[in-house]
């Protein structure tokens, strides 16, 4: 039986994730929700269902994460990206792939190779 689309639970997974506000004890699920919102520079600003939320494993082994901890975290996780301007450094966010150009060049030489064999015989 097919469910309609009144019958699904609405999906949050489209719509910006506001930032949680600055609090004195923050929680895991606050650093989360900075991670979620964008503020961090980690992410764009949408909703991000996890497996376990941040701070499960902690938690299980006993050992919460203090507020302080937290804190810290929430404070200085996006610090270093954006006091850098902002930009993503991986390799995978430059403009040119050089494993696209290889790639490319290989082909090129298969074909060449290709048609001189075909050529010669």
């Amino acid at each position: 039986m097919a469910k309609t689309p009144s019958d699904l639970p609405p999906t949050r997974t489209i719509e910006p994730i506001a930032a949680p506000p600055e609090s004195r004890a923050p929680t895991s699920a606050q650093l989360k929700a900075d991670i979620d919102s964008g503020r961090t520079g980690d992410k764009t600003e949408v909703f991000d269902p996890g497996l376990s939320p941040l701070g499960t494993d902690d938690e299980a082994a006993g050992n919460t994460p203090s507020p302080e901890r937290v804190a810290l975290a929430r404070k200085t996780e996006g610090a270093g990206r954006w006091s850098g301007g902002g930009e993503k450094k991986s390799y995978a966010h430059h403009r040119q792939n050089k494993a696209l150009w290889f790639f490319l060049a290989f082909i090129v030489l298969a074909a060449i190779v290709f048609a001189s064999v075909a050529w010669l015989r």
